[in-house]
Parts: C-alpha cells; sequence; structure tokens
C-alpha cells in the first residue's frame, strides 16, 4: 500500500504548500466566500486539474522518468494554482504562523515544498486514468466551503482520498487533503507545531532543509508511505 499512499501524497500535498510568494493580509485572513464564485465550482475543478496532469504525463512520461528535476515544473503549472497556498500554510504551522517574520514563512513552504518533492515527487509520473474515480458530489457550494470526494485505485484496492477545498474571491481553491481519514494538514501541524513548541520555528526549517540536502526520503515513510511525526 505504501506506493498508493505515495502516489496520492504526491499528487495532492505537493502542490498543497509550494513555493508562491507568501503575504498575507488582513483581508486575506478574513474574508468570506463571495456569493458567486468564479471559475469551475470544486467537483469540476478536481476534475480538470487531474486531466490537464494525465494529458501531460502521457506525452512526457518518460521524459520525467529520466529527468525528475522536471517534475516541479509539472506541479507549478498543474497543481499548485489551484491549492490555496497561503491558508494551507497558516494552518499547518498554527500560532507560529502569527509570529513568524516573512522571511520565516517563506523558508519554511519552500523547505517542506522540496521536502515533499524529495519524499513523494517521483510517484507521480506512476499516476494513471484508470486509477481515479471522482465520486458524487454533496454539500451546500453556499456554505463557502466543500469537500471533494475520491478513490484512487491501487492493485486492485480503493483508496478514499478527500480534498477539502474553499471559496475565495480567485474561485474554488484547495487546501487539504484527507487520505483513509488522515487529514495531513493535521499531521503536519501536530509534528512541527511540537518542535516549534520547544525549540521555534527555526529548528524546523533547519532540519527540513538538512533532510533535504540529504535528497534521500524519510525513513518513516518506508513501512506506509504515510508520514508519521518525525523524530528532529
Amino acid at each position: 500500500m505504501s506506493m498508493i499512499m505515495r502516489m496520492t501524497t504526491a499528487l495532492a500535498l505537493v502542490a498543497l504548500l509550494g513555493t508562491a510568494p507568501v503575504a498575507v493580509t488582513a483581508a486575506q485572513s478574513t474574508a468570506k466566500p463571495a456569493t458567486a464564485v468564479p471559475g469551475a465550482g470544486p467537483q469540476e475543478l478536481i476534475q480538470k486539474v487531474s486531466q490537464d496532469l494525465l494529458r501531460d504525463l502521457d506525452v512526457n512520461r518518460a521524459t520525467y522518468k529520466k529527468e525528475p528535476q522536471k517534475l516541479r515544473a509539472l506541479v507549478d503549472k498543474h497543481l499548485l494554482p489551484n491549492f490555496d497556498v497561503d491558508y494551507a500554510a497558516r494552518l499547518v504551522l498554527g500560532k507560529h504562523w502569527r509570529t513568524a517574520t516573512e522571511d520565516q514563512r517563506k523558508r519554511f513552504i519552500d523547505a517542506f515544498y522540496q521536502s515533499l518533492m524529495r519524499n513523494y515527487g517521483d510517484a507521480i509520473v506512476e499516476f494513471q486514468a484508470n486509477q481515479l474515480k471522482i465520486l458524487p458530489f454533496r454539500g451546500d457550494l453556499a456554505s463557502g466551503s466543500a469537500t471533494v470526494r475520491t478513490e484512487i485505485t491501487h492493485q486492485g484496492t480503493p483508496v478514499p482520498v478527500n480534498y477539502s477545498l474553499r471559496a475565495t474571491p480567485q474561485g474554488w481553491k484547495a487546501w487539504d487533503v484527507t487520505i483513509e481519514g488522515i487529514s495531513y494538514v493535521k499531521n503536519y501541524r501536530t509534528d512541527f507545531g511540537a518542535q516549534a513548541d520547544k525549540e521555534g520555528i527555526d529548528a524546523v526549517i533547519k532540519r527540513l532543509e538538512t533532510q533535504n540536502a540529504s535528497g534521500k526520503p524519510d525513513p518513516n515513510l518506508k513501512a506506509t508511505g504515510k508520514p508519521t511525526a518525525a523524530k528532529p
């Protein structure tokens, strides 16, 4: 099951905390959903992003396997624009986001993005169209939040993968993914928050940057493909 966990995480989380510039204003943090949200609805958005990603993979899969560094451009093009980077980062860091400097916020997001590519990037190239099934939507879009339910199948086993989205002035954007009941935003918040409480946010950033420099996947991913609270 480790490959499907790494694959689903690669597709969702790599984009979830990408390297877009972080500039959270008061208006952004308190904004309420607009009555009419521009662009595609939540389910249509997930469908389109998946189709665009698969179309690119079908054409360039061999290249990405030989030159994995080019996967970042794939993610930046198809996934990153549709995820609420600032919102997800604020949730992951929790109270530590409020006291972090702009430089710390930028370094954290960049280091986290690199760690996701290091741990999950190679799994993206294995994604196939017949592995994804988007389930019927259930919810009230007027609330400004939505959950798109999907299943990703690996070796005949369906895995529930739910995307959490919120309405923004730019359209619907995803901010979390829940795989088999595990929210990755909450999981990473627990991990990073515990270390930040004891040692400060700079220690979290340094840990990620050091792990990234090694170029090796985290040892705790080998058994299940899921991240667990790693020891600093």
